[in-house]
């Protein structure tokens, strides 16, 4: 597809070095690699990935979703995944295109468009979808404001609107149409999301959730575990997981103050979960990767 190729040579023409790379476009990053990489745990937002080049895999609990050139992935809501470069080369590096949703554009372009969907339903929050001509010609027009940044300020929104147009016109992302809707199912677990990724290093309790959600503890559950694919407690121990990694990483803590800092009372608890989750003890796994880096 000579609109692949093109939308490649542009991201290589904006970075040379591996990375990601934030632009001067809101919300629009290029993320570059140029060998197979580690499993990285990080928490998707609402976004758009587009990859020129290459192939990533990412797993969202137990599931597993692989996408490249011919295809494009939405994330509906914040979630706790690991991705993975499992197709990238000097030659022919993984070259990806994100860029980062606003549910209030959607909501808006959902009201222009008319189109009608049902606040009742859930939906996974993570989808992966053919990349068709007319989304790829609006990131494509969008990346070319960056050799006119004068025209950002005035042009950047309305392609931003257009491409969420085209993602929404896709049957396969309803999903993110019910994240957009006031006060559907959808949403309200999204509120309860953010309220997690705040909070997860407090007891969690939910009923409490339940309240936040304005539903019962067991439709909260089921639909939190719909459009997750995990439970919310195994949402919040991938995130106290990954915060805990963090600290380690970067602030050189030991993995008992490390975890008391994410919410474990319990160091051997702490210890045996992160073993289980990162394939290592803390210290080795750390050690690992400061060499790695």
């Amino acid at each position: 597809m000579e609109r692949i190729k093109e939308l490649a040579e542009l991201i290589e023409r904006n970075v040379t070095m591996d990375g990601t790379h934030e632009t001067s476009i809101p919300g629009l990053r290029f993320v570059r690699t140029s060998q197979i990489s580690e499993p990285v745990y990080s928490v998707y937002e609402p976004s758009l990935c587009v990859v020129a080049q290459g192939t990533k895999l990412v797993m969202l609990g137990e599931e597993s979703y692989q996408y490249d050139s011919a295809s494009y992935l939405t994330a509906s809501v914040h979630l706790p995944i690991t991705g993975q470069v499992v197709r990238a080369s000097r030659e022919k590096p993984y070259l990806c295109v994100n860029l980062q949703l606003d549910m209030d554009q959607i909501f808006e372009v959902l009201q222009s468009s008319s189109q009608v969907i049902s606040s009742d339903s859930t939906g996974r929050g993570l989808a992966i979808s053919l990349l068709n001509e007319s989304l790829l010609e609006a990131v494509l027009r969008l990346i070319k404001l960056l050799e006119t940044p004068e025209d950002i300020p005035v042009l950047a929104a309305s392609i931003k609107h257009e491409i969420i147009y085209r993602i929404l016109q896709n049957e396969e992302n309803d999903s993110l149409k019910h994240f957009a809707l006031i006060g559907s199912q959808s949403q309200r677990i999204a509120k309860v999301i953010g309220v997690l990724n705040r909070e997860f290093a407090q007891t969690l309790k939910v009923d409490y959730l339940a309240k936040e959600a304005r539903m019962s503890p067991s439709s909260f559950y089921h639909h939190f575990k719909e459009i997750t694919g995990m439970s919310p407690i195994q949402y919040q121990k991938h995130l106290r997981l990954q915060e805990a990694r963090r600290l380690l990483l970067t602030e050189s803590l030991e993995a008992a103050e490390a975890a008391f800092q994410v919410g474990y009372e319990s160091p051997s608890h702490f210890n045996r979960e992160y073993r289980r989750k990162f394939g290592q003890p803390p210290k080795k796994d750390i050690k690992r990767l400061r060499e790695i880096l």
